[in-house]
């Protein structure tokens, strides 16, 4: 019995992305937290006196860990071609608002 080799064995996943998302968010604040199941990673813009919640992204231990590891590494390859990223410390206000 014959079997046909699918014509295209390379079909890769299209994303699809809007002109909107496409553009990106700035954020000038994160905030991290977590449950047994899940991290959510909350992207702010602060600029007082409001802040807003620009994109709030949930995920799965497993893939949390290799996003870390993933960004590792483009920090790694960003600090050999452009010089050490120097760490800033953590701020006490943001525009004059308590962090904590």
């Amino acid at each position: 019995m014959d079997n046909p080799q699918p014509q295209n064995e390379n079909k890769g996943i299209q994303i699809k992305v809007t002109d909107e998302v496409l553009a990106g968010k700035y954020s000038n604040m994160a905030q991290i937290s977590h449950n047994r199941e899940e991290f959510v990673l909350d992207f702010m813009t602060i600029l007082p006196p409001a802040g807003t919640l620009n994109s709030r992204i949930i995920m799965s231990p497993g893939h949390y860990k290799r996003m870390i590891k993933a960004m590792q590494e483009n920090l790694r390859r960003y600090e050999e071609s452009f010089g050490e990223v120097k760490e800033s410390s953590e701020p006490e206000t943001i525009h004059g608002f308590p962090v904590k």
